[in-house]
């Protein structure tokens, strides 16, 4: 008989992550979720009480408190199969308003939040030569839009770090797999002020990107029509980007 899949979450409270901890918990995965709303992850623990979920109330800027969460869950149930690196938010800024806070902190999260949840897990994965490390990206990394400065830089930085990632792995046959998502229905896009192309509910996505997980696929996009509009934008010459997305909806700036 095959064993579980143990799977350690992060941002797994709400949206994405909740979405792939049901997925999980619908595959009797042993999971390890994490979250600053410690009530929103007891609450999933109590609807899957017959699986093992450990829970784990931490900020993913906070070094310290997702090492800590790490070293409990490698306690309570061995090195994890898979780490995803989900938690992740989006705020409206623009430069020379005095949002300075709000896009720390959206780099904060996005991108350093994502290498402190694989520190911890990295070198025991390297050492065992197994395991799978999986950042949550985004489209929005492909190129800079207007109004989500923060947002897109963070993703582009996510992009770039797992790239560098995956090759350094490579020797020691540990997966890192991108996830770059589209408009996936959620709270963070519920209020959007711009149409959504494409927009793929929060549970088929997650049956997406568990699947490719599961193939150890480099690098995937869901939905998968949102791979052609990012491969577009990727080639679009700068002069015709910047008078196609001049007048583009923006996200409205984060209010302190």
């Amino acid at each position: 008989m095959t064993a579980p899949l143990k799977v350690f979450i992060t941002g797994a409270s709400s949206g994405i992550g909740l979405a792939l901890a049901a997925e999980y918990a619908r595959q009797g995965a042993t999971l390890g979720l994490v979250a600053r709303r410690l009530d929103a992850l007891s609450e999933f623990a109590q609807r899957f009480s017959h699986l093992s979920i450990s829970v784990y109330q931490a900020d993913v800027r906070d070094e310290a408190a997702i090492a800590g969460a790490a070293a409990q869950f490698i306690g309570e149930h061995g090195l994890p199969d898979v780490v995803i690196a989900n938690a992740g938010i989006s705020k409206g800024v623009a430069t020379g308003h005095g949002d300075l806070a709000a896009f720390r902190e959206v780099m904060d999260v996005n991108c350093f939040g994502m290498a402190a949840t694989f520190e911890p897990f990295a070198k025991a994965m390297s050492e065992a030569r197994c395991g799978t490390l999986v950042g949550i990206a985004s489209v929005a990394g492909v190129r800079g839009l207007p109004g989500s400065g923060a947002y897109s830089a963070s993703k582009a930085a996510a992009l770039a770090y797992l790239e560098s990632l995956r090759v350094e792995m490579r020797p020691f046959d540990v997966a890192v797999v991108t996830i770059a998502p589209g408009y996936i229905r959620t709270p963070m896009t519920a209020h959007n002020p711009y149409p959504m192309p494409f927009l793929m509910d929060a549970d088929r996505f997650a049956q997406k990107v568990a699947g490719a997980i599961a193939r150890k696929v480099r690098f995937a996009v869901f939905p998968w029509p949102m791979r052609i509009v990012a491969a577009l934008l990727a080639c679009l010459p700068r002069w015709l980007y910047d008078r196609l997305f001049e007048k583009a909806p923006r996200k409205p700036r984060a209010v302190a």
